[in-house]
């Protein structure tokens, strides 16, 4: 496929890692970014870290989590549920599964430019006429 096509990633070939507290994580690692397949198994509890460069963005796909912040000298404790988006920023946290059952999340990890690139998100979608596609496909 071109430069411009899609590029799909299975998940027999992603980067598998069960950490030593019972995180298991499937690495989907690409120059700009890195994107996360996590599996938080009852009863596991990471440990605490905070990221100097790299902002993380988790999104949680079944079951629930509580994500723990320390801040300003208080331990912070936030329930995440299914659907629910959590920035972390440089914050020191860490995960905890409470629950009976396994919570599941994605996490992307990328290097923010500082600059709000809110306007280029928005506006870039180029949507195509039918006639465009037949012209596309030769026909």
């Amino acid at each position: 496929m071109s430069e411009e096509s899609i590029d799909i990633q299975r998940l027999e070939e992603a980067i598998f890692v069960k950490k030593a507290e019972g995180t298991e994580v499937n690495y989907f690692l690409y120059p700009e970014f890195e994107v996360h397949r996590n599996k938080l198994s009852s009863g596991v509890i990471q440990g605490w870290h905070a990221h100097q460069i790299v902002e993380e963005v988790i999104t949680c796909t079944d079951g629930t989590f509580t994500v723990e912040v320390i801040e300003n000298g208080s331990l912070i404790s936030i329930v995440v549920e299914q659907g629910d988006v959590v920035r972390v920023k440089k914050s020191i946290h860490r995960l905890v599964n409470q629950s009976n059952t396994a919570a599941e999340f994605i996490v992307f990890r990328f290097v923010p430019t500082g600059k709000n690139q809110q306007e280029k998100i928005k506006l870039d979608k180029r949507e195509y006429t039918k006639g465009e596609i037949a012209e596309l496909l030769n026909r």
